[in-house]
C-alpha cells in the first residue's frame, strides 16, 4: 500500500467533496432517525465500495482510482465519499415524500447524479476510466443499485416503522 502518491487536484477535490458532503450531513435537519440515519450511511459506503472492488478493481479492474492502481490512503478517503450519497437518497426520499408514482423519476435523478459525480471524478482524474470501459456503463449499474436502495429504504421504513422511531 502506498500511503500518498502524487498530491494533486484529485486529492485536494476528495478532500473538498467529503467537507461539503459530511458538512451538509451535520447541518440538515434531522429527519431520519438515528438508525435509518447509519443505515444510510452504511448502505453508501457498502454499495460504492461493492462496486468499486469488483469493477474498479480486481478481476475486472476497468478504472483506477487516484493516482496508482495500488491503495494509497487517499482511496480510503474517496470511499468515505460514498456515505453521504447513502444518506442524501434516503433523507431526500423521506423529504420529498417519494410514493410508488414518484419513485421511478426519483430513482433516475439519483442517476443521473451518480453518472455526473463519476465524469466530475473523471475530469479532476479521481477515477482512470481504462480497459475500454466508458461511462454511459455505469447507467445500468446506478439504476440497479439506486432501485435496490429505494426498493430497500421503502422495506425497512414499512415494516420496523415501529422499532425505528
Amino acid at each position: 500500500m502506498v500511503w500518498i502518491g502524487d498530491f494533486s487536484l484529485n486529492e485536494i477535490s476528495l478532500i473538498i467533496f467529503n467537507l461539503i458532503g459530511y458538512s451538509l450531513m451535520f447541518f440538515l435537519p434531522k429527519k431520519l432517525s438515528r438508525e435509518i440515519a447509519c443505515i444510510s450511511i452504511l448502505a453508501g459506503l457498502t454499495t460504492g465500495m461493492l462496486f468499486d472492488f469488483t469493477i474498479g478493481g480486481g478481476f475486472l479492474d476497468f478504472y483506477k482510482q487516484n493516482d496508482t492502481n495500488h491503495y494509497e490512503l487517499f482511496d480510503v478517503i474517496y470511499y468515505a465519499s460514498f456515505a453521504p450519497f447513502g444518506y442524501f437518497f434516503m433523507y431526500f426520499y423521506h423529504v420529498l415524500r417519494i410514493n410508488k408514482i414518484t419513485f421511478i423519476y426519483y430513482i433516475s435523478a439519483w442517476t443521473i447524479i451518480g453518472l455526473t459525480v463519476q465524469w466530475i471524478f473523471t475530469l479532476l482524474n479521481i477515477l482512470t476510466y481504462q480497459n475500454n470501459y466508458k461511462l454511459l456503463y455505469s447507467l445500468p449499474i446506478f439504476l440497479l443499485t439506486q432501485s435496490l436502495t429505494g426498493l430497500f429504504y421503502v422495506y425497512i421504513t414499512n415494516n420496523n416503522s415501529e422499532k425505528l422511531t
